[in-house]
């Protein structure tokens, strides 16, 4: 056993373990040289008194504590016997492979690493009212979701406030505003053959309004329309020709 290459690794693998402090490393100096003394036998039977004194700790909370987060970030294997009258088992770990050096790169990665779990057991333990161990939720597709079926519900509600009248409200309409039925009909054809679109491309959201426009336009072009002005009145209608109905093509013209 290389006890100095030991230590160089221990040391090494601390450097870049963000979650420890001095009292864990206190502890594991106390552990080591209780394995020394054992002439760095595995495992080894320890006192929970004699490690607290020689590493100065003074809470049995902090002493399992340390000792339990020691074994989750396998600097050891601890075997609690829970018996006053028999020491528990403790293997130390071979940590010799830590003895390469660590690169900056490595070590600003572990340590972005290191603070991103520290935020996240921050607002764990805020929120947290229970014992039991809270699951991180990433809430991004969430609130992304949730926002696109906001914005599709406000779009279906607008695109549901048109509701496309039935040819028999047409007509009604048309007949309270003095226009006859077969512009009714016209207007309803026109208006379900294109989706009721206005132009033919925006979604109608009005149809009475559509309708009288409707009437306007058909009112410029009815046969008893005219324009007057100061002077004269103009028949908007183009005069037909006068033709005869029986036209005589023996005829030269």
């Amino acid at each position: 056993m290389n006890y100095i290459k030991h230590l160089t690794g221990f040391f090494e693998k601390v450097s870049i373990d963000y979650d420890l402090n001095p009292t864990h490393i206190s502890l594991y100096m106390a552990i080591f040289q209780l394995w020394n003394q054992n002439r760095f036998q595995n495992p080894i039977s320890i006192s929970r008194d004699e490690l607290m004194r020689i590493s100065k700790i003074a809470s049995t909370a902090t002493y399992h504590k340390c000792i339990k987060e020691l074994a989750e970030r396998d600097y050891i294997i601890y075997k609690p016997s829970y018996n006053p009258f028999r020491g528990s088992l403790l293997e130390v770990c071979n940590l010799d492979f830590y003895t390469k050096p660590v690169t900056k790169k490595e070590i600003k990665k572990l340590t972005a690493i290191s603070k991103n779990e520290k935020v996240i057991e921050q607002v764990i333990n805020k929120h947290q009212t229970s014992n039991e161990h809270v699951p991180i939720i990433n809430n991004t597709n969430s609130i992304n979701i949730k926002k696109d079926n906001t914005q599709n519900s406000k779009k279906e509600k607008n695109e549901s406030k048109f509701s496309k009248p039935l040819f028999e409200e047409t007509k009604n309409y048309f007949l309270e505003k003095n226009i006859p039925e077969y512009e009714a009909e016209k207007f309803y054809n026109y208006y379900e053959s294109n989706g009721w679109l206005i132009g033919g491309k925006t979604k109608m959201k009005d149809w009475k309004a559509a309708a009288r426009n409707w009437m306007i336009n058909a009112k410029k072009f009815d046969k008893n329309s005219s324009v007057r002005t100061d002077s004269k009145t103009y028949n908007l209608t183009p005069n037909q020709l006068h033709v005869s109905n029986h036209k005589n093509y023996d005829e030269a013209l």
